[in-house]
């Protein structure tokens, strides 16, 4: 018993010294200077300190004295009825290369001085059966206002007279096809005197643009014409714009913000920068298969197999979905935020956006917001098409069936084969049918022209939400590149008509190198990895990455960099910061219209450093709240594998 005692007695002594312990232990840690302290959580623990809603969605303070401003001087004198000839042209390409080539075009004929003819869209042409309602330029953009905001500077007309027309039908008249980034030179002195001798000239525009992006000093106006092209008289019709409006309204019906996200992934991209292997299986075939194509072309002199990981490495890829939403989660976009996935394609289909819609619930696209009927009134009525889909064989009578036993020969036999299945559309028709069974790509089927025609329409409205949007992030931007770039050109309307608006420029080798790190020292408090792409992601949003790239591409992207001729600085103690931007007239004063949604509430004039704001949470009054988006479907593209 007296050994029991001892036990107790043992074990209660333990007790108390541990809870003595403690409490000294307690006491040390309240009363010890901070310095002794060697780790300390982060705000959410996870993705760091949270930074300001202004670092979010605005406004970046240096680009609030920008306004668009694209008036002609007095110099620049009206279009006079007195002209060398008419010029009509065909564009070839998507949304991108149309707009560019129009914009060049109109100066093109200013510098002519040349009637010009409203132009054929070769993508609604080849259709095959659009709405009677539109004419080829009609499709898209809105003709009278494009006629009416350019009558002082260049005459338009529908079509040419009608004796022109008929001579046209006999290819009298020369037909040229300029390069892309023609100098003005090639046009006064090879195109202007076809034009004075016959007439009439045709354009075959093949490249997304024919006029060298940033003209001479002497020819400023004609920079400056090609702005009002682009941002006034290239307007989309009326039902485009109407669609595009009401999604921008429903995205906002919460009251909250949303970002735009243009993934970039398109097939021609990825095979002109060699990127095939970021994807599998068959993707990587159908990457490689349009490389080849470009190769035998001339576009692409290097080889046909390239190590896509070592592209990626140095910013010539896209970024995937995937990475895109971790770079938004560490800046500190809340996983409720409001995505709008922008673009009529991404190669590889919904199956490449799974990991993004797993990070962002909220990530939506038009087929999501809108229903089929709205989508499909913006066609217009077409015509039908013939049914393409492979129908099983009729099935056999029962005389048919009694002569077949008859036929069948002596008995017992084996049984007969089981009939053939039936072929679905889809592993017959498009992109992907013919790599199983041939080597070359067939023609595009009526219906694949019908859809390019479609993706028109798509790009435009998907362009009007993106420019709308509080913040943008493309997953490329091709600055430079061998044509023109949706991304591009959404944030050079941006820079244009909402300068202030957070639109990120990231820099894609640098967050390649990001996401390539492993070192140990990125989980150590103020040098994570999360800190590092924060500071990426900050830069790649500020006043400077946008001006800098104007310096540095401009050159060869003027719609994607509009400065210094589509804006104008109102406050002049910001002009020093914005380079060779003019001076604002007497009646152009500053406006809330840059403004982003959030900043009309936030009313903080000054950014804070995440350094400083670190241990300050997310206002959640400004967090978008989670959208009932199951009663639309995900629209599945061309580019995704019926497979998945």
């Amino acid at each position: 018993m007296f050994h029991g005692s001892k036990i107790k007695i043992g074990a209660f002594l333990g007790i108390l010294l541990s809870f003595v312990s403690l409490i000294i232990h307690l006491y040390i840690t309240n009363s010890s200077n901070t310095e002794l302290i060697y780790y300390r959580l982060p705000v959410d623990s996870f993705y760091g300190p949270r930074s300001k809603i202004k670092a979010l969605w605005g406004p970046v303070s240096p680009l609030t004295a920008l306004q668009p401003y694209t008036d002609p001087s007095k110099s620049f004198r009206a279009s006079s009825d007195s002209n060398n000839g008419y010029i009509y042209a065909k564009i070839h390409g998507g949304f991108e290369r149309i707009r560019s080539s129009i914009c060049d075009l109109v100066a093109v004929a200013r510098l002519l001085n040349a009637t010009l003819v409203i132009p054929e869209l070769q993508a609604s042409l080849q259709s095959k059966g659009i709405s009677s309602k539109f004419r080829s330029f009609s499709y898209l953009y809105n003709e009278m206002n494009f006629i009416e905001a350019l009558e002082k500077d260049v005459i338009i007309v529908g079509s040419l007279p009608k004796d022109l027309k008929e001579a046209r039908k006999k290819n009298k008249f020369p037909i040229i096809s300029p390069k892309k980034h023609a100098s003005p030179g090639f046009y006064l002195d090879d195109v202007l005197p076809k034009l004075q001798k016959a007439k009439v000239v045709g354009l075959v525009i093949t490249d997304g643009g024919c006029l060298q992006s940033v003209l001479p000093p002497t020819m400023k106006e004609y920079q400056r014409l090609r702005c009002r092209v682009a941002f006034k008289a290239l307007d989309f019709r009326t039902e485009i714009k109407a669609l595009g409006s009401q999604i921008v309204e429903r995205l906002r019906a919460s009251g909250k913000p949303y970002l735009a996200y243009h993934p970039g992934l398109v097939r021609d991209t990825l095979a002109f920068h060699g990127c095939a292997e970021l994807f599998q299986d068959l993707h990587t075939e159908l990457v490689q298969y349009r490389r080849k194509q470009m190769i035998e072309k001339g576009l692409v002199r290097e080889q046909l197999s390239i190590d896509s990981f070592a592209r990626k490495g140095n910013g010539s890829c896209p970024l995937m979905p995937e990475e895109v939403g971790l770079l938004l989660r560490a800046m500190g976009y809340a996983p409720d935020t409001i995505i709008y996935v922008v673009g009529s394609e991404t190669f590889g289909g919904q199956r490449v956006l799974l990991p993004l819609r797993a990070l962002y619930g909220n990530t939506v696209d038009r087929s999501s917001l809108c229903s089929k009927s709205e989508l499909s009134n913006l066609p217009g009525s077409e015509s039908p098409l013939p049914d393409s889909s492979v129908k099983p064989p009729p099935p056999k009578t029962r005389e048919q069936l009694k002569e077949e036993w008859n036929r069948a020969g002596p008995r017992p036999r084996p049984l007969p084969p089981p009939p053939g299945r039936s072929f679905y559309a889809h592993e017959k028709t498009g992109w992907y049918g013919w790599l199983a069974d041939a080597d070359v790509e067939p023609e595009r089927t009526i219906i694949e022209h019908r859809r390019e025609a479609h993706h028109l329409l798509w790009d435009a409205v998907d362009y009007h939400v993106a420019v709308e949007a509080d913040a943008f992030f493309p997953g490329f931007q091709d600055d430079g590149g061998p044509w023109p770039d949706l991304a591009g050109l959404i944030i050079g309307h941006r820079l244009h008509k909402y300068p202030s608006r957070v639109t990120f420029r990231p820099d894609r080798k640098s967050l390649a190198e990001l996401f390539s790190m492993t070192r140990g020292n990125h989980y150590h408090p103020g040098r994570n990895w999360t800190m590092a792409a924060r500071e990426q992601l900050k830069k790649a949003a500020a006043a400077e990455a946008m001006l800098g790239a104007a310096e540095m591409v401009g050159q060869l992207a003027f719609l994607s960099h509009p400065l210094p001729e589509c804006s104008c600085v109102a406050d002049m103690e910001k002009k020093a910061a914005l380079g060779t931007v003019d001076k604002c007239p007497e009646w152009i004063k500053p406006s809330s219209q840059s403004m982003s949604l959030v900043s009309e509430f936030s009313g903080d004039e000054d950014t804070e450093d995440d350094s400083t704001a670190g241990d300050d949470d997310m206002d959640t009054d400004f967090l978008p709240e989670p959208m009932d988006t199951a009663g639309g479907s995900s629209e599945q593209d061309d580019e995704m594998d019926p497979d998945d």
